[in-house]
C-alpha cells in the first residue's frame, strides 16, 4: 500500500493558506473577524503560514451548544474562524485528492461532486436492475461521530499517510474532543475515512453489489432476503472488532417495493421516487416564503413530485 510523505510542506505553504483561507470565507464574508482577515490578507498568510510551520499551532476552546436536526438533537463544537477553521481548511486541500482516491464511489456526503442529488442518481440507476433489488438492508451507526475510537483513527490515517509531522497536526486536532466533534470542518472528512476500509470490506469480501454509504446511514441491495440477513452478522463483527462501533438496533431488512428505501431524503421505489414526508411538511410551513419555495425545488425535480407541485407551489418556470 503507497503512502505519502512530505505534505506537511504542502499544509503550511503560503499559497495552500491563502486558498484556504479564501475557501474558509466563502459564504462568512458579513463576519467581523472574516471582513478584518480579508482586508489585510498576505499579513495572516504570513503569519498562519509560520505557526503551521514551526508547530505553534494549538486547538482553541470549542464553543459547545445543541441543535435540533430533524428529529434529532445534535451537539455541535464551534471553533474560531482564525486560525482553527482555516488551518483545517489546509489539511483538507493537501489530503483531499489521497482520500477521494480511498472512498468508494457510492459514499456520499462532503465529497466533490457526489453530494446527495448524485446519490440518487446513482440509486435509481440501481434499482434499474428490479430483479437484483428486491430486498434491502438499511442500517446505521449507533452515536456514530462521538463514538470514533481515536487509536483506531489514527492507525486508519497511517496507512495512506507516512509524514509525521501532518501526523502530528492530525493527532492534535483528533485529540481536542471526544469522538469526531460534529462542526468540525475537518470532522466531516475523518468521519468518511473512518468507515472507507468498512466500505471496501461490504463491497470486495461481503460481495454487496449495491451498497451505498451516507455518512453513518447505510443501504444495501439484493435479490436475496437471506444472503442480507447473514452478511449482518459480518458487518456486525467488523464494526465492533476493527472499529469499536456497533450497529443501532433498528436495522431492517425488508422488501424495496413494500415501504420504499427511505434514504438522502428520498423514499425510493422501482417505479418512482418521492420526497421525504418530514421535508415535504417543512416546506408547507414556509410556503409564504419564496426564497425558500426555491430552494425545495431542489428538491422536488428530483422526485415524482407533479401532483405535489401543483397543489402547493403553483408552479411555473421561476422554479426551474
Amino acid at each position: 500500500m503507497k503512502r505519502n510523505g512530505n505534505l506537511f510542506e504542502a499544509v503550511y505553504s503560503a499559497e495552500n493558506v491563502r486558498a484556504a483561507m479564501l475557501a474558509a470565507m466563502k459564504g462568512k464574508g458579513h463576519y467581523g473577524e472574516v471582513q478584518r482577515i480579508k482586508n489585510d490578507l498576505e499579513k495572516y498568510v504570513t503569519e498562519l503560514s509560520e505557526i503551521l510551520k514551526t508547530k505553534q499551532f494549538k486547538t482553541a476552546e470549542y464553543e459547545v451548544f445543541e441543535k435540533q436536526s430533524g428529529d434529532k438533537l445534535r451537539t455541535i463544537y464551534k471553533l474560531p474562524f482564525y486560525p482553527d477553521r482555516v488551518v483545517h481548511h489546509c489539511i483538507v486541500q493537501v489530503l483531499l485528492p489521497m482520500w477521494v482516491k480511498l472512498l468508494i464511489r457510492d459514499t456520499y456526503s462532503t465529497i466533490p461532486g457526489r453530494g446527495i442529488h448524485d446519490g440518487v442518481r446513482r440509486m435509481k440507476i440501481a434499482l434499474k436492475d428490479v430483479a437484483g433489488t428486491q430486498y434491502c438492508l438499511k442500517f446505521d451507526i449507533r452515536k456514530y461521530y462521538p463514538s470514533v475510537d481515536h487509536d483506531i483513527l489514527k492507525q486508519i490515517l497511517r496507512r495512506k499517510i507516512k509524514d509525521a509531522d501532518l501526523l502530528e497536526l492530525l493527532d492534535e486536532i483528533i485529540d481536542s474532543a471526544d469522538g469526531i466533534p460534529i462542526g468540525n470542518y475537518v470532522s466531516q472528512w475523518l468521519g468518511n475515512v473512518y468507515l472507507a476500509y468498512f466500505d471496501h470490506f461490504c463491497k470486495e469480501q461481503l460481495q454487496c453489489r449495491y451498497y451505498f454509504r451516507y455518512c453513518d446511514d447505510v443501504v444495501i441491495l439484493s435479490d436475496n432476503k437471506e444472503f442480507l440477513h447473514g452478511i449482518l452478522v459480518s458487518i456486525n463483527d467488523y464494526l465492533a472488532n476493527e472499529l469499536n462501533l456497533e450497529l443501532k438496533q433498528n436495522y431492517q431488512v425488508f422488501p424495496t417495493n413494500v415501504r420504499g428505501i427511505d434514504f438522502l431524503g428520498y423514499r425510493f421505489f422501482h417505479t418512482h421516487t418521492l420526497v421525504r414526508k418530514r421535508i415535504v411538511q417543512q416546506m408547507k410551513r414556509r410556503l409564504k416564503n419564496i426564497k425558500s419555495m426555491a430552494s425545495y425545488w431542489g428538491w422536488l425535480k428530483h422526485a415524482d413530485t407533479y401532483k405535489l407541485t401543483t397543489k402547493y407551489l403553483k408552479y411555473d418556470r421561476k422554479f426551474k
